[in-house]
């Protein structure tokens, strides 16, 4: 039958040399031209009717293929979404409970299993080369046409004072130089009812007395002390090593020069919008500086609350001295885009940069007892930070200040005034 249509087709579709009607014959039969014709459109027709009809029910069936498709995934659907809504809820609510009741030991509070995961997810980050890059491009001239514009545009993003800056904004050739702008000489006094005045402008994160070495970064978090001024003993730090309440007593006991005074903190928040430039607070002396390498993560407010040890996690410089009263330290803490941390009296200094060796915890250096005055220059950030102050005072010291409060350099930090005898002598920067 085929052969036969095939055949019929080829006649249909060859030319007809003669007007009058031609013949074919096939299996003994003879057919007309009009009789081929009639018969080869007819079967045509057939044809594609059935051709019609196999697409149709080729369609049906795809179309019932695709429905009971669609039917087993809602079929998994149905147990998979309430299992995984199940699941997060459970997940939320546990993790609401592990921040509200902190993991304590002996009543300080310690990190616990969610914040160990946080801290490392965090650390993988790669914030030190983005810390970097940011940096780099701080540092790319702005042309000068372009400078008070941007300027002016990032202080209002972030709230920065215009009106006591030195200098016309288009001094400023990079974004790093303004962000270490100078202010007016009379824009930042110093307070002389205090011997201890904030080191730099921002928000106070917390004060007080230090009795232990887990010293509170933020309400309800803390740091340790031994690790944040690196006191500890190498051979041992490799181990986790578990201390006593009362050795934590001793060892804050044993910086004290004068047994009878109490160790005090203070904590102050720089915001990108604060001046980045820092003082000194008070008439002192240098002894030894430690640079600790560490990270980079952030020191905003909203991660210190739930990130503990922030302070010891990150890169610091943490100068040792003493001022009239005994024990001080001051530490500048590093932080997520401060492309540097420099300190005037310290040339050798040199912070985010290559890496060091695993083994290697931190590098000293002595300052050979170098004199700062009070509300003298000290150092700059290149972004915002943070600054941490440990001093010893007579246990009656009292702040004038309140969690949360916007300080500037040169205010007050109490109103309790040291008589001594001994004068620091400032050292030019």
């Amino acid at each position: 039958m085929c052969a036969f249509n095939l055949n019929m087709r080829r006649l249909v579709a060859s030319p007809w040399n003669f007007p009058y009607l031609r013949l074919f014959q096939h299996g003994g039969k003879v057919y007309s031209r009009n009789i081929i014709m009639h018969d080869s459109k007819n079967l045509m027709q057939l044809e594609g009717e059935q051709r019609m009809v196999k697409r149709n029910a080729s369609h049906a069936t795809s179309n019932r293929t695709q429905i009971a498709s669609k039917i087993s995934i809602m079929g998994k659907l149905k147990f998979v979404i309430p299992l995984g809504i199940g699941v997060s809820l459970i997940a939320f609510f546990q993790w609401r409970h592990l921040r509200k009741s902190r993991h304590t030991s002996d009543g300080e509070v310690v990190q616990g299993p969610l914040n160990d995961f946080i801290v490392n997810c965090y650390c993988c980050l790669p914030l030190r080369i983005t810390s970097r890059i940011w940096g780099w491009i701080a540092n790319r001239e702005v042309p000068i046409s372009l400078r008070p514009g941007i300027y002016q545009c990032y202080a209002k993003l972030f709230n920065a004072d215009l009106e006591e800056v030195a200098g016309d904004l288009s001094g400023f050739p990079t974004l790093v130089d303004f962000f270490v702008r100078p202010l007016k000489e009379e824009a930042r006094p110093i307070a002389k009812n205090s011997n201890m005045v904030s080191p730099s402008d921002g928000t106070v994160l917390h004060f007080g007395p230090v009795t232990s070495c887990r010293v509170e970064q933020v309400k309800g978090m803390t740091y340790d002390l031994r690790h944040f001024l690196g006191d500890e003993d190498p051979k041992r730090s490799k181990e986790r090593v578990t201390y006593t309440e009362e050795d934590n007593k001793t060892y804050v006991k044993s910086l004290l020069k004068n047994a009878d005074n109490q160790l005090y903190q203070v904590t102050v928040y720089l915001a990108p919008g604060d001046y980045h430039r820092f003082h000194s607070p008070t008439d002192w002396e240098i002894k030894s500086r430690k640079h600790f390498q560490g990270k980079l993560l952030s020191v905003n407010p909203k991660i210190a609350s739930f990130l503990p040890d922030l302070f010891s996690i990150n890169e610091r410089v943490v100068y040792i001295g003493e001022w009239s009263e005994g024990f001080m330290a001051y530490a500048a803490v590093g932080a997520t885009n401060v492309g540097s941390i420099k300190i005037y009296c310290d040339k050798e200094l040199t912070t985010n940069k290559i890496i060091w060796p695993k083994m290697k915890r931190w590098e000293d250096a002595s300052l050979n007892c170098t004199h700062i005055s009070k509300g003298q220059l000290f150092g700059e950030f290149r972004m915002g930070s943070t600054i941490v102050l440990l001093f010893e005072a007579p246990k009656d010291y009292q702040f004038c200040l309140n969690i949360g409060q916007t300080i500037k350099v040169g205010q007050a930090l109490s109103h309790y005034v040291v008589q001594s005898d001994e004068k620091y002598e400032p050292k030019s920067l």
